[in-house]
């Protein structure tokens, strides 16, 4: 008995390594669904410290970590078997990279003897995913196992966060070894900004003093940088109007005078307008990519252009920069912060942004026989008092979330920005609400998207997670639909659904609350009472089928050429 007992405390198995090196990590959620490959891996979470949370798809194991990620800035743990469950996981993986959400991804794979041999669920799950990953590792030994992992959380949160994947083959994770390996699970010290970097700062500094008609541009770099509060002092210290991109919602405060909404494709009048009319534009944060920037060419005609962002290929990638700064957000800002405002912009800058701002802020007309979008999204927002946790599918319904929710806080939208994933909506839903629990999470979505996980309302009723569902059902696949009659004269190529799944006897049978909201009901004071069940929800509102989403720029316009004004 003894030597038993010595033995087990001097060996470790590769499972019985993994799970302490998460422990380690200050693991306390991993979303997953077991196979052959992780049996070794999985018998031994069944005595682990943390969470494992049993998702219905590998796709939505990913995008549940990618919500908790978005709304913690931690890093996000999938575990998945080999062949199948790892596919089943590459669009969460590349929905992750394209958003830089911090991500560890454990997979499955055969054992090393059979690697190369088409064994039964074999995928060279490293190569296929080199282009969606920051870095990707195979173990082939079990006492490699821990500085592979610490590597694997370093790089997810280093620079540009992002996933990362480690590739497990079945043989190493039953592998016992000499317990001798130490995890270095330091957090790096932050680095202090660099001479260049202080001057490259300074160049911008200097040249936001000489502007007339500046413009502060705050990206998603921003929240995942945690530098939100740091930005706001900013904005408000130089009196600097204020355009975010999707992913930067909620930095600035929806109703603070400075803050012009979300700019590009779909945003602000006020703020597209000032990208046009802008003579200095400063970048923090955002990669300037096509749905901020339709037409680079045309885009910000009248300004010098400065671009502080963590990832070095982003800065002249896409937009012609003066200046620039490879920096973290949080580091440039708290050095921006120490500069005093020394000269005054010109006060007809700030006539014409608060008169876009009145007069052509965002709007639509109302029906008398149906409820509109944008106004059930307005009132979820006063019901919730614009303190919820906002997760949206891609679609019309995550464009109105956008220009109709009254955001308030950093990482308070969780989406899909870059990749623009059907079915993200309902699995990082779940993701964002294990990660605040106490928290109100509401998913707006459409009926295309629901349909494509629909599976994971399991885990809501499994689990007892109180998010509430708004399901925006127009009977189409809206958005698509809005580009055929935009550009295609309105030839609605399988985007209109003439028949669609019950969805009260879908909710039933997931043992979900359903629930559906009427013109002739009093909005906010039915939601009152939906929101104040402690339950997961399906509400189910039937709006136009043919609503469009305005303003829009169409792809290869300047910002200030907008449809529907």
């Amino acid at each position: 008995m003894l030597a038993k007992q010595s033995e087990m405390e001097t060996t470790i198995s590769g499972a019985e390594s993994l799970i302490k090196s998460l422990v380690d990590h200050d693991v306390d959620l991993l979303f997953g669904y077991p196979g052959g490959a992780v049996l070794p891996i999985y018998d031994k979470l069944l005595t682990s410290s943390f969470r494992n949370i049993l998702t219905r798809h590998e796709q939505g194991a990913a995008h549940a970590a990618e919500g908790y990620a978005k709304v913690t800035g931690r890093t996000g743990v999938i575990l998945v078997t080999s062949g199948p469950g790892a596919s089943n996981a590459i669009t969460g993986i590349a929905d992750a990279m394209m958003d830089s959400a911090p991500l560890v991804v454990l997979t499955g794979q055969v054992g090393t003897g059979a690697i190369g041999t088409h064994a039964f669920q074999e995928l060279d799950i490293v190569s296929i995913t080199k282009a969606v990953t920051k870095a990707n590792f195979q173990v082939h030994k079990g006492d490699d196992l821990a500085s592979i992992l610490d590597k694997a959380f370093t790089i997810a949160q280093e620079g540009r966060k992002g996933p990362v994947l480690v590739d497990l083959p079945k043989d190493v994770m039953s592998q016992v070894f000499e317990n001798d390996s130490v995890a270095v699970t330091e957090k790096p010290v932050a680095k202090r900004l660099s001479a260049g970097q202080q001057r490259d700062l300074n160049k911008i500094i200097t040249k936001l003093s000489e502007a007339k008609r500046p413009l502060l541009l705050l990206g998603g770099g921003v929240s995942d940088a945690n530098a939100g509060k740091l930005a706001r002092q900013f904005a408000q210290k130089w009196r600097l109007p204020t355009v975010t991109t999707l992913l930067g919602l909620g930095i600035m405060q929806y109703q603070d005078p400075l803050s012009l909404g979300m700019g590009g494709m779909h945003g602000s009048y006020a703020a597209n307008m000032a990208f046009q009319e802008c003579d200095f534009l400063l970048n923090i944060g955002s990669r300037f990519d096509d749905r901020l920037v339709p037409n680079a060419a045309k885009f910000a005609p009248n300004a010098e252009i400065a671009h502080i962002d963590v990832d070095p290929v982003e800065i002249g990638r896409i937009v012609v920069t003066q200046y620039s700064a490879v920096a973290d957000a949080k580091r440039a800002l708290h050095y921006l912060n120490k500069f005093e405002p020394i000269s005054q912009f010109e006060p007809s800058w700030y006539e014409r942004i608060e008169n876009n701002q009145k007069y052509h802020h965002f709007t639509y007309q109302k029906s008398k026989t149906h409820l509109k979008p944008q106004e059930v999204i307005q009132a979820v927002g006063n019901v919730t008092k614009g303190q919820a946790y906002v997760v949206t599918d891609v679609g019309q319904h995550q464009m109105w979330a956008a220009q109709f929710y009254p955001f308030q806080f950093p990482r308070q939208i969780v989406t899909s920005g870059g990749l623009g994933t059907m079915g993200f909506g309902l699995p990082a839903a779940i993701g964002a609400k294990y990660a605040h629990p106490k928290k109100d999470v509401v998913l707006f979505v459409g009926d295309g998207g629901l349909q494509m996980t629909s599976e994971e309302l399991e885990v809501l009723a499994a689990e007892k997670l109180n998010i509430k569902i708004i399901l925006l059902n127009n009977k189409t696949l809206g958005m698509v639909r809005q580009w055929q009659d935009e550009f295609y004269d309105q030839r609605r190529s399988q985007t209109v659904f003439d028949h669609q799944p019950d969805f009260e006897k879908l909710a039933n049978a997931y043992g979900v609350s359903y629930y559906t909201l009427n013109k002739s009901d009093d909005l906010e004071d039915k939601l009152e009472q939906i929101f104040q069940i402690d339950e997961p929800a399906l509400i189910n509102v039937t709006i136009p089928s043919f609503e469009q989403v305005y303003p829009m720029v169409a792809p290869g316009s300047a910002n200030d050429e907008m449809l529907g004004i």
